[in-house]
C-alpha cells in the first residue's frame, strides 16, 4: 500500500479509468509522484509502467537488469530472470518494494526489498537499492514465501502479510529499522481455504475506519480464459485477525466476501491492491481480457464503500 497522502489529494472517483496504451500486466500494484504515475508488475527485472494522467500507459523499463545474486542461494531452479508479484509501499521518504523469486508450483520461494528514494528516472538520486533477503521457504515448509504486501498498522508497527497455497495466508511482524522480520518474531497464519490444494494467495491489507480489510485471491490465475481467479475481502479490528466475511464466516475456515468474479469478457480478476486518497478509493489488478486470447490486463476501477462498511466495485 502506498499512504494516501502520496496521491497528492487526488479524488479517484473523478477520473475515467478508461485505459490505454501498453496495458499487459501481471500482478500490479500502482504508485504516483508528483505529477507521474507508476505500475510495478510481475515480469522480467520486475516492469515499470508510466502515465501522465494514470490511463494512457507506457512501459519504461525493469528495475533489475538480472536476478539478483542473492535468490541462487534461495531459488537455485530459477533459470530465468522474470520476479513476481512486486509491492510498493512509500514510508518516510523511502520507496519500498517487496518481490518475490521462485517457480511455478512449487514453494522453494523468497520474497527480496528493494527501495528508491524517488521513482522519477530522471531524477539524479533515482538509484534502485537492492536489500536482499527478506524470508524464503524450502520444500519442507509448509508455507510459500510469495506474494508480499507491507502493511503498516495504526500504531506505526510495519507488518508483512505473504503466502500462496500451501497453509495459506501468513503474516509476520517487521523491524521497522530493517524492515525484515523482528527478531523471534512469529509467523502468524490469518487465512486459509482449509482444503488442499488451498487456492488463496495474493494477501492485501488496508486499514479504514477501525477495521483491517485483508484482500485475497481465490482460485485459479495464469490460465488465460481459463482462469477462475477471484477477489475476496474479510475484515478484523486488530491486524493479526481473526478476519471475517460479511456473513461471519472466518478466513481462516474458507471465509471471503466477494468483490469481483470477472465477467464475460473480463475473466478471472485478481492479484489486487487498494489505495485510498481523500474519501476516495481504488481497486487495482489483473484480468484475462476474452476479446485478446486471454491477455493478462490492467484493470484500474474505483472502489466504493457502503454505509455497513465493506466494499464493492
Amino acid at each position: 500500500m502506498a499512504k494516501a497522502e502520496q496521491f497528492g489529494g487526488v479524488n479517484f472517483y473523478d477520473i475515467d479509468w478508461n485505459l490505454k496504451g501498453d496495458l499487459w500486466a501481471h500482478d500490479p500494484v500502482i504508485a504516483k509522484e508528483d505529477s507521474n504515475w507508476y505500475v510495478f508488475h510481475t515480469g522480467s527485472g520486475i516492469q515499470i509502467k508510466s502515465s501522465e494522467d494514470g490511463v494512457k500507459w507506457k512501459q519504461v523499463g525493469p528495475i533489475f537488469t538480472s536476478l539478483p545474486e542473492w535468490t541462487k542461494e534461495y531459488v537455485p531452479e530459477k533459470d530465468e530472470d522474470s520476479i513476481w508479484a512486486p509491492d510498493i509501499y512509500f514510508h518516510n521518504g523511502v520507496y519500498y518494494i517487496y518481490y518475490s523469486v521462485s517457480t511455478f508450483g512449487k514453494n522453494t520461494s523468497a520474497i527480496g526489498l528493494v527501495t528508491n528514494t524517488t521513482l522519477n528516472p530522471e531524477n539524479p538520486d533515482y538509484e534502485w537499492q537492492d536489500r536482499g533477503h527478506v524470508i524464503h521457504s524450502t520444500e519442507t515448509d509448509d508455507f510459500n514465501a510469495i506474494d508480499a504486501n507491507l502493511i503498516i498498522d495504526e500504531d506505526g508497527q510495519p507488518w508483512l502479510n505473504f503466502g500462496s497455497f500451501w497453509s495459506g495466508i501468513k503474516l509476520i511482524k517487521l523491524d521497522p529499522e530493517t524492515m525484515r522480520p523482528a527478531e523471534n518474531a512469529e509467523l502468524l497464519s490469518i487465512s486459509s481455504r482449509m482444503e488442499q490444494p488451498n487456492t488463496i494467495e495474493a494477501p492485501y491489507i488496508v486499514y479504514k475506519e477501525g477495521y483491517y480489510y485483508q484482500f485475497v485471491s481465490f482460485d485459479f490465475c495464469c490460465r488465460g480464459v481459463e482462469s477462475t481467479y477471484k477477489i475476496v475481502v474479510g475484515r478484523a479490528t486488530e491486524i493479526t485477525g481473526p478476519y471475517f466475511d460479511k456473513d461471519g464466516i472466518s478466513m481462516m475456515e474458507g471465509g471471503g466476501t466477494l468483490i469481483d468474479a470477472g465477467d464475460e469478457r473480463w475473466i478471472g480478476p485478481g492479484h489486487c491492491a487498494v489505495y485510498f486518497s481523500g474519501n476516495s478509493s481504488l481497486l487495482v489488478n489483473h484480468a484475462y481480457d476474452a476479446l485478446k486470447k486471454g491477455k493478462p490486463t490492467l484493470q484500474i476501477r474505483p472502489l466504493y464503500w457502503g454505509e455497513d462498511g465493506w466494499p464493492h466495485i
